[in-house]
């Protein structure tokens, strides 16, 4: 069955860096788009950035484009996000999810398949 574990969440300082990690399983990477998206206490869900299992074309929300950078590793079928600058507003709970096919997306409600998430904190 699908299965999407993420990893690497933590507390950070402000203008630090982590790297989120998110484990495929049940499917293969290069037919599907992943996306990462996250979750602040008391607001919606966002997508923050997502890539084409097909062709590593990628799309960024406004606010973390030149921040973030998301990639993967069809071998490991593992997705990655690299969070550099980080500010207090990039805290929440940061999930990785699939999609029904190759579009490039940052809907939440276009995605199938989501993990539980990793906690990621920004703060002094």
């Amino acid at each position: 069955q699908v299965q999407l574990v993420e990893s690497g969440g933590d507390l950070v300082q402000p203008g630090g860096s982590l790297r989120l990690s998110c484990g495929a399983s049940g499917f293969t990477l290069d037919s599907y788009t992943i996306g990462w998206f996250r979750q602040a206490p008391g607001k919606e869900r966002e997508g923050v950035a997502c890539i084409s299992g097909s062709d590593s074309s990628t799309y960024y929300k406004d606010s973390v484009r030149g921040r973030f950078t998301i990639s993967s590793d069809n071998a490991k079928n593992a997705v990655y996000l690299q969070m550099d600058d980080l500010k207090p507003e990039d805290t929440g709970i940061y999930y990785c999810a699939r999609g029904p096919s190759l579009l490039i997306s940052l809907q939440p409600r276009w995605y199938e398949y989501w993990g539980q998430g990793t906690s990621v904190t920004v703060s002094s």
